[in-house]
C-alpha cells in the first residue's frame, strides 16, 4: 500500500466514524463502509488509523478490506456504475451494455475516469434477474437495460446529479 495523507477533514470524519460506532472492534465492517462512503475508498492511513483506534492488529483491518469486494482501497469515483454479468443478465445482452458504458466513459471495467466521476465495475449478480440486465447506478437499479439506452441513463443521471449539487461547477 502507498502512504498517502489523508486530509485533517477526512480525519476528522474517521475520528467521527470510529466514535459513532462506540469505538468498538465488533463494529469493523460499519466503520470500514462509513469511511469508505466519505472517501469513495479506505486509504492506508484510514486502515492504520481505524486499526489503531480499535487496538487491533493492522493486518486484521486489511484483512477485513480486502475480503470484502464492496471494499476499495483504490480510489473511486464520485458516481458508482456497476453491471451485473450474471447469467440471466449475460443472455439477454449485459455484455453489450457494459461495453457501450466503457466507450461512453472511456474506461474498462474495474477503473475510474481520469476526472473521478465515474467507476465502472461488474458483479456476478444483483438478484433481479427477471429485468436483466441490470444496471446500479449509485444504488440505483436500472433493468431491461440495453446499449441504446446508455447514454440517455448517463445523461439523465449527470443532469440529477448537477440539480442535487452532486458534480463539481
Amino acid at each position: 500500500m502507498g502512504a498517502v495523507r489523508i486530509a485533517k477533514s477526512d480525519h476528522d470524519q474517521i475520528e467521527y466514524v470510529i466514535g459513532s460506532n462506540g469505538h468498538s472492534a465488533d463494529a469493523l465492517i460499519s466503520i470500514l463502509q462509513d469511511i469508505q462512503a466519505e472517501l469513495h475508498y479506505l486509504p492506508e492511513e484510514a486502515l492504520r488509523h481505524v486499526a489503531k483506534r480499535l487496538n487491533l492488529p493492522l493486518i486484521q483491518v486489511y484483512g477485513v478490506a480486502t475480503f470484502f469486494k464492496a471494499f476499495s482501497l483504490k480510489p473511486k469515483g464520485r458516481h458508482q456504475c456497476t453491471v451485473c454479468m450474471g447469467t440471466a443478465c449475460h443472455v439477454r445482452g449485459a455484455g453489450r451494455v457494459l461495453e457501450e458504458l466503457e466507450r461512453k466513459l472511456n474506461i474498462k471495467a474495474g477503473n475510474t475516469t481520469d476526472d473521478m466521476e465515474y467507476s465502472l465495475d461488474t458483479v456476478n449478480c444483483v438478484g433481479a434477474c427477471a429485468l436483466g440486465p441490470m444496471v446500479i447506478i449509485d444504488g440505483e437499479y436500472l433493468g431491461i437495460m440495453n446499449a441504446a439506452k446508455v447514454k440517455n441513463v448517463l445523461k439523465a443521471h449527470g443532469a440529477k446529479a448537477a440539480r442535487s449539487g452532486q458534480r463539481k461547477g
